[in-house]
Parts: C-alpha cells; sequence; structure tokens
C-alpha cells in the first residue's frame, strides 16, 4: 500500500502544529477522517437529510436505504450471519452497557460469576461492577503475565461453571496485547458462559470474523475506524438479542403502542430507540468502505511493521520503559525517567507531535503496571517510519530539556 498516497486523502494532517509538521500519533484515542467519509456526510446533510423508516416521501427513501445499506456493510466486514445481529449505538461504551443491563441482570444471580481482565478499558469493567452489585454475582479477573499477556491455563482456571459472563478486550488499549479470544470462548462455552468482545481496538487495524471468533457478542466505535465519532455498533448472536430486552424505550423501536402494554419491533430495531444515528451510520458505511478498498490485511501489516519498528527505534532512547509483550498491535506505551507523562506530551505537541499521556482510562491497569500515567504513541494507516524518527528525535531533545532544567 502506498501511505504517501493515503496520507492525501486526510485533509487534516496536512497542516502544522507550533511551527512543525503535524505527526499525529494518537489513533488508538482517535483516528482521522479521509475525504470519502466527509464527502459522504456533507453529501447527506446537503441531498439526502431525512429520517428513517417512517417517511414514504424521497428524501426518506434514500436516507434509509443509506443507513441500513451501511448495516449491510457492518455486518460483511465483520462477518456476521444477519443485518438483524446488527445493532448501532453511540459507541463502544453504550453498546457493552447494552448487554450489561440487558443481558446480565436479566440472566445473573447470586453466587454467578462475571470474568474480565485487569487490562480492561473502563467501559469494560464499570458496566461489570455495577452489574454484580445489581444481581449479587462474583467480578473475578484473569491474572497477567509479567509482559501483560493473558494465558489460556489462567483462564481456564478462572472461568468456573459458576461463570455466566466473560468480558474481554480484543486488544489493549495500552499495553498492545491482543487475546486469544477464539480459545477463551471455547472455554467460556465449554463453562456454559457467554462471551463480551471489546473491539474497539481490533475493528479498525486487523481483519475481524465475528462467526470464527464465536464470541457471542462484539463491540466497536466508528470514530477509531476512519468514521465519525458518535456511532458504534453492537453485534450480537441472534438467539441471544431475541430473548433480550430492549434498555431505551421510545418511538422507532415499536410495533404496537396502546395505553397499558406495547411491543417492540423485530431485530434489530428494537434495540434502537429514537431517531437512530443516521448520518453516523452512513459515515462508518463510508469508512468501511475506504478501509476495504485499502484491504485491512495490508493495514495490519503495515502498522506491525511500524510497531516492530518504534520498539526499535525507542529502546535507543536511554531511560526509556516500554510496556507490554513484544508481540503487539500497532501502540507503544512507555515512560521516560524523570519526565511526567503529561510534561512529555506537552513537550512533543511543541514540536508537533500528537501522543496521549495518563491513564488511557485504564487505572487497574496503571495500578498493575505500578505508574500513575505513561505516554502513548498508536499509528495507523497514514504514519510512517520518518514520523516514528521524529519521535524520538523529539523525546531526546524533551530528555535533554528536562536534564537541564532539573
Amino acid at each position: 500500500m502506498d501511505v504517501n498516497q493515503i496520507r492525501k486523502e486526510f485533509p487534516i494532517l496536512d497542516q502544522e502544529v507550533n511551527g512543525h509538521p503535524l505527526v499525529y500519533l494518537d489513533s488508538a484515542a482517535t483516528s482521522q477522517k479521509p475525504k470519502a467519509v466527509l464527502q459522504k456526510l456533507d453529501e447527506y446533510y446537503r441531498s439526502h437529510n431525512s429520517n428513517v423508516h417512517r417517511g414514504v416521501h424521497t428524501l426518506g427513501n434514500r436516507a434509509t436505504e443509506g443507513y441500513e445499506g451501511a448495516r449491510e456493510k457492518v455486518r460483511n466486514f465483520i462477518n456476521a450471519n444477519s443485518t438483524k445481529e446488527i445493532i448501532f449505538t453511540r459507541g463502544t461504551t453504550t453498546a457493552i452497557n447494552k448487554v450489561a443491563y440487558s443481558y446480565a441482570r436479566a440472566n445473573l444471580k447470586k453466587g454467578d460469576e462475571i470474568v474480565i481482565t485487569p487490562m480492561e478499558h473502563h467501559s469494560n469493567i464499570i458496566p461489570w461492577q455495577q452489574a454484580a452489585k445489581a444481581t449479587g454475582a462474583d467480578l473475578k479477573y484473569i491474572p497477567l503475565q509479567p509482559d501483560g499477556t493473558i494465558t489460556l491455563e489462567d483462564v481456564e482456571k478462572t472461568i468456573t461453571n459458576k461463570t455466566k459472563v466473560v468480558a474481554m478486550v480484543h486488544v489493549s488499549n495500552v499495553l498492545g496485547t491482543i487475546n486469544p479470544i477464539k480459545e477463551v470462548a471455547t472455554i467460556a462455552h465449554k463453562n456454559g458462559a457467554i462471551l463480551l468482545v471489546d473491539g474497539a481496538q481490533s475493528t479498525p487495524h486487523m481483519r475481524v470474523d465475528v462467526q470464527e471468533l464465536d464470541c457471542d457478542f462484539f463491540t466497536f466505535s466508528a470514530h477509531k475506524m476512519c468514521g465519525p465519532s458518535g456511532v458504534g455498533v453492537l453485534y450480537g448472536k441472534q438467539e441471544l438479542l431475541e430473548k433480550m430486552e430492549p434498555v431505551e424505550f421510545g418511538g422507532e423501536m415499536i410495533d404496537f403502542v396502546d395505553l397499558y402494554e406495547s411491543t417492540w419491533k423485530e431485530l434489530p430495531w428494537k434495540f434502537e430507540g429514537g431517531t437512530p444515528i443516521i448520518a453516523g451510520a452512513i459515515g462508518l458505511g463510508a469508512a468501511i468502505d475506504f478501509i476495504e478498498e485499502i484491504g485491512i490485511e495490508n493495514i495490519e501489516a503495515h502498522e506491525k511493521d511500524l510497531a516492530a519498528y518504534a520498539m526499535q527505534r525507542l529502546r535507543t532512547i536511554e531511560g526509556i520503559e516500554i510496556y507490554g509483550p513484544e508481540k503487539r498491535a500497532g501502540l507503544v506505551t512507555f515512560n521516560l525517567d524523570g519526565v511526567h507523562p503529561h510534561d512529555l506530551a506537552t513537550a512533543l505537541d511543541q514540536q508537533g507531535i500528537a501522543v496521549r499521556a495518563g491513564h488511557h482510562c485504564a487505572q487497574p491497569l496503571m495500578k498493575w503496571l505500578k505508574v500513575s500515567a505513561t505516554a502513548r504513541a498508536s499509528f495507523y494507516l497514514y504514519n510512517t517510519r520518518e514520523e516514528i524518527d521524529k519521535l524520538v528525535v523529539g523525546l531526546e531533545k524533551t530528555k535533554e530539556f528536562f536534564g537541564d532544567v532539573f
């Protein structure tokens, strides 16, 4: 793939920040948007803006075709069995909460177990904490190895016949760890549990096949994969979704309303109460088209190369500590001796380099790492080795500056 040509599709990258060409290394937080997505959103609002499903006029039909067409693109992209299994949400967080409320609270009781890992994003911890409190279920954690991975032996020991829900990140937003989802699904199902996967950091970067993974629920967000913010996806196996009750009620998700009783639409619409995220879904569809044109396998190979190169180059800096396993997704999280991550990120920003600093919505993992915060450089299809070289130069300058100050 021609990265220089790809970069031309992202207008935001063609600018200077603080007098330097922008080096954007924060795609794990949110990715930038290509012209194809920006144009599709503009086209929708200029030419097709209307509500979906309810109208019979031309604009309504166009909007509905765009919205439901995007659902089919999502289904194909993650290889779901049916569009009935694709529910549009506000994002990964909302999708996880829907399952924690609708499925978990209806199926858990005192003495049951919920199993997660310490590497989870807060959005895959707090909903399960609340579900455990509401039902009396016990919350358990699969232990981490020193390099931030999990072993299947520990998975086997942690998941028991009391376990009813397993929730796990596919790729850690801090460590870059890629979890063995298919094998975990086998262990969970053997014990009668369901598996939810947080795919926010995997779906933009590698081929996801939910049928091959055999997960029961899978979630991701558009804004991390070249799409607009405020829209995401909950995939669920149809037989599970059919049995679940909606958690949001109102227009769009109903079939019939009487004074004292109501009935719901069929899947997937019973989980999409209110005016749906029409433009967002259409924008996500355009993002999927863009990614598919480049090839998700090409993107994955490119990012693996960048991650390996970044690890090699960063290790030349004295006093740097890198967290996570050797085999990882396209991000590197680190600290530099004597420099707080927030100061580090500020100093890099003055050189036009955007990285993330803080606890990355993973405070339990920070505690496990025995740090309060870290810096993170994350890569996507538009990043280059030259940008990693600029990061290394920027870190050396930052180290020199703070060394002189102190």
